[in-house]
């Protein structure tokens, strides 16, 4: 990774700085004699002295169903032989080292024991092809890569004369299962094994730690590093959004590329001395619902794509699963809308609770909390330690908008423990997205008076329609209480007249046929409910819309699509290589 200054550097000054709170987490979390501060440490290691060894960490579930659980006692045994082997191929704190790996054990030893060598972790998304997995290896300068064998032999092995900075590649078989690795490679199983423990290094709080690629709006890949102080906020949320203890089953389903991943599918839960839950086959409802139930998951955090998907098999199937031991679930990635949330509540026992966040900020920073009133369809309320206000731009500065109802754009004081140190790409941009003293998040909102934020757009996003700007998630959560419309998606088509246009995508659920007579149908009810002004123009039915693998709707390809004709359109599949988180 590029070299950068620590994260002080863009938090100093800051007028919310880490609460008193925060700082008796980081007392809670210092497991070095000298104050050192490590995620994979804190991960691990600190329950062993808690006499919580024996108890599982993960469990994780192969294509078939397979199990291969993981104690406490083992994944710090296995974390700080690993951080002895990169240390002995020459890490040096601050290097990055790259993980290609599905949900198996080896992802989380992987995980910590980079962290525990001081190494930056930097998780990539299986499904990339061998373009975008080269372009990150080389944007994030990374000296060691661990990845599946298979994946190695498909997507990196033909780049690896174009990446001169990384010197060493650690292959994992299937199920852990020992290989014969090509000259140039090592076996990661026999170099674990055979390796002693190493003790954690005493990395200091400000130390990067995390490194996850994230287009933006530009479509070219960035690299947002956060530090060790993030654990902080993971812990916190884990425990007050989640409520996660040592009994909990926890279940992430986020792609292991993905940040959600490695804040709440590895860090949070292992703070917090629960159980993760890691499932390496793709969505599947029936599936789903039978591991809901069977390993009596108490915590589950999704995404709207998902749980759309098990909506569509409908209620009878996840009646038929209503008893499960669920106490709390959650939805990240794409606003969620009042539907899903109800259907959570009448289908499995529990609403869906919506949170926000980005791959900046780093942690859940908006959330409908179980502990409070929630609201359906909102992003829910700023959770304690954040500073959030609605903003609008005035010249050179921002105007922060008190009043309620008023639509501006989303802003977050610098100071809380998970923000983003910088970004890795075109060398490094300390302070990126700050203006005069706010981090700018580029999602349009509204709150209202009682302090719940309500999302209306990407500020990209907007359709520019005559006078009015259209937020499209607005349209398209109303064009979601059609029976018919299993998905939707809005995006602006240009107009002469008025500029934009709005115009609709969408897949249908099952039972109903597309056709002229229910274009017409959901047209005149998008009328009725949106009126003349708001309503799409246009409305092509297709099989599934394209989405990043993160499950949010890909409106650039949308909007190149509504040009041609309904035949022409092709989406990019969920699992597409080209997709961007």
């Amino acid at each position: 990774m590029a070299s950068s200054k620590s994260s002080d550097t863009v938090n100093e000054g800051a007028s919310a700085g880490p609460t008193s709170r925060w700082d008796e987490l980081r007392e809670e979390l210092c497991t070095h004699p000298d104050g050192g501060f490590n995620i994979g440490a804190a991960c691990s290691d600190r329950h062993l002295a808690a006499g919580q060894g024996e108890r599982i960490a993960v469990r994780c579930l192969g294509p078939r169903m397979q199990q291969r659980d993981i104690s406490y006692a083992e994944l710090a045994d296995r974390s700080s032989r690993l951080a002895a082997v990169l240390i002995g191929l020459g890490l040096q704190p601050g290097d990055t080292v790259a993980v290609l790996l599905r949900r198996v054990p080896e992802l989380f030893v992987s995980a910590l024991g980079v962290l525990k060598a001081g190494g930056v972790y930097c998780p990539l998304f299986a499904t990339f092809g061998p373009g975008p997995i080269r372009s990150r290896l080389g944007l994030a300068q990374a000296k060691v890569l661990i990845v599946a064998d298979d994946l190695y032999a498909r997507k990196v092995a033909a780049s690896r004369a174009a990446l001169p900075d990384l010197h060493h590649v650690l292959l994992v078989g299937e199920d852990g299962v020992r290989t014969v690795p090509p000259e140039d490679c090592l076996d990661f199983t026999t170099l674990v094994e055979a390796a002693s423990p190493a003790a954690a290094i005493a990395t200091r709080p400000t130390d990067p730690a995390l490194l996850h690629f994230t287009s933006g709006t530009t479509g070219t890949p960035k690299g947002v590093v956060q530090s060790h102080r993030a654990m902080l906020a993971h812990l916190i949320t884990g425990r007050e959004l989640f409520g996660l203890e040592p009994d909990d089953i926890f279940w992430c389903t986020a792609d292991p590329g993905w940040i959600t991943n490695t804040a709440y599918g590895v860090i949070a839960p292992l703070a917090c001395g629960a159980t993760v839950l890691a499932d390496e086959a793709d969505i599947n409802p029936r599936r789903w619902y039978g591991i809901l139930a069977d390993e009596k998951v108490t915590a589950w955090y999704t995404t709207p794509t998902a749980i759309r998907a098990m909506m569509r098999y409908g209620a009878a199937l996840a009646r038929s699963y209503r008893s499960n031991s669920l106490r709390v679930a959650a939805s990240v990635g794409e606003p969620l809308n009042t539907e899903a949330v109800l259907w959570g509540q009448k289908a499995l026992g529990v609403p869906f609770l919506d949170t926000w966040w980005q791959t900046e900020i780093g942690s859940v920073a908006i959330a409908n909390c179980p502990s409070e009133t929630q609201r359906p369809g909102s992003m829910g309320r700023v959770l304690p330690g954040i500073h959030a206000a609605v903003v609008k731009r005035e010249g050179s500065h921002l105007e922060v908008i008190e009043t309620p109802d008023i639509v501006g754009e989303l802003a977050i004081r610098p100071g809380w423990p998970s923000m983003l140190s910088g970004y890795v790409g075109n060398g490094v941009l300390l302070g990126a997205g700050l203006h005069d003293g706010w981090y700018l998040t580029g999602d349009l909102v509204r709150r209202d008076a009682d302090g719940y934020y309500w999302f209306v757009g990407r500020a990209d996003d907007m359709i520019k329609c005559g006078g009015l700007q259209i937020g499209p998630f607005e349209v398209e959560g109303l064009l979601m209480n059609h029976p018919a419309l299993a998905e939707v998606g809005v995006v602006g088509k240009p107009d002469l007249l008025l500029r934009e246009v709005p115009v609709a995508f969408a897949s249908l659920n099952p039972g109903f046929q597309a056709g002229d007579a229910l274009r017409a149908e959901v047209l005149a009810f998008a009328r009725q409910e949106l009126g003349s002004a708001m309503a799409p123009r246009e409305l092509h039915f297709i099989p599934e819309l394209p989405k990043t693998i993160a499950g949010k709707i890909m409106r650039r390809v949308l909007k190149a699509k509504a040009v041609e004709e309904p035949e022409d359109i092709d989406p990019l599949p969920l699992s597409s290589p080209c997709a961007e988180v």
